[in-house]
């Protein structure tokens, strides 16, 4: 179904408005929260815990930037209180879904309130959008989930003890984690810590921890590389001896492969970037996610 279809059809469903929250109290319902992907979905759950039902448009293992809604998405809204969203233009359909829902309730922007976004660079040139994949840096995340808790006290204020303290702990899990990630990218030095990846999406990870990321695609994993782009990063691969390449999860591996084949590099491990996984795959909460990534960032690198 194209997009003006469903525009159109998203009628049919006739959803009232969002109804207001019930009072709240020990026997209250917990809230319900729509957010449009797994990442997101999981940092609302560290917060809220059994106090909330969060349901995401786009669940595990799905494609953030090949996201098509469907009529049956407008159901997702439901009786829900809040919707959270990304922002930095990685949900460019949002706004008419909601529209389309007449959904009354709170939209809560996490990356509202960050700093200027991160321009992605495609062999060391400016792309034209910015990096939308804020959470790739945990101390955006701290951000992140300090929104997500305000944000739940004022939706429930009597079990604001409660958000409040899965607030505090969540935080401290991921200081813990920023540390720890610095530490294993010290030992490597400056010419190691170059790496090749699918699509440009690691500009906050790049800036957080001083690595260098080349891709031969932009900010969207469905746009094309010119050859150009691709002679030009075949070349860089050639000349600084880059050993580090990785195929993206979800995203399409052909072109990086045959461009690993043309160097004679060695692909490494799938980096989690989009979406977290089902239950056994490597990637099931952000903290896992993370952890995975740098683990084999650190060995590509080390082999440079």
């Amino acid at each position: 179904m194209r997009r003006r279809d469903w525009i159109t059809s998203v009628g049919c469903f006739g959803l009232a408005a969002t109804a207001p929250i019930a009072a709240s109290g020990q026997n209250a319902p917990p809230l319900s929260v729509v957010t449009s992907f797994s990442i997101l979905q999981d940092l609302i759950e560290q917060v809220g815990k059994n106090r909330i039902v969060v349901r995401s448009l786009i669940g595990v293992d799905g494609h953030a930037h090949a996201f098509e809604p469907r009529p049956s998405h407008v159901q997702s809204f439901g009786q829900a209180q809040m919707v959270v969203l990304n922002g930095l233009r990685y949900e460019p359909w949002a706004d008419r879904l909601i529209k389309s829902a007449n959904f009354k309730g709170r939209v809560l922007t996490v990356s509202d309130g960050i700093p200027e976004p991160l321009q992605a660079t495609k062999t060391g040139r400016p792309d034209t959008d910015p990096d939308p994949h804020a959470w790739q840096n945990p101390r955006n995340v701290i951000h992140y989930v300090q929104g997500i808790a305000d944000a739940l006290c004022d939706l429930d204020p009597a079990a604001k003890d409660h958000y409040r303290r899965s607030e505090q702990a969540y935080l401290t899990e991921l200081r813990e984690l920023d540390q720890w990630i610095e530490l294993q990218f010290l030992p490597l030095s400056s010419a190691q810590r170059r790496v090749i990846t699918s699509h440009q999406a690691f500009a906050y990870f790049a800036q957080r921890y001083q690595i260098e990321f080349l891709a031969p695609q932009g900010i969207s994993s469905e746009s094309r590389p010119s050859a150009k782009t691709v002679a030009r990063l075949i070349s860089q691969i050639k000349s600084e001896r880059i050993k580090a390449v990785f195929l993206e999860h979800l995203t399409d591996g052909r072109l990086l492969q045959q461009i690993a084949k043309d160097t004679g590099v060695r692909v490494g491990p799938s980096l989690y970037v989009e979406a977290l996984t089902a239950p056994g795959k490597g990637a099931e909460t952000y903290l896992q996610m993370m952890r995975h990534n740098t683990l084999a960032l650190v060995a590509g690198m080390q082999a440079s």
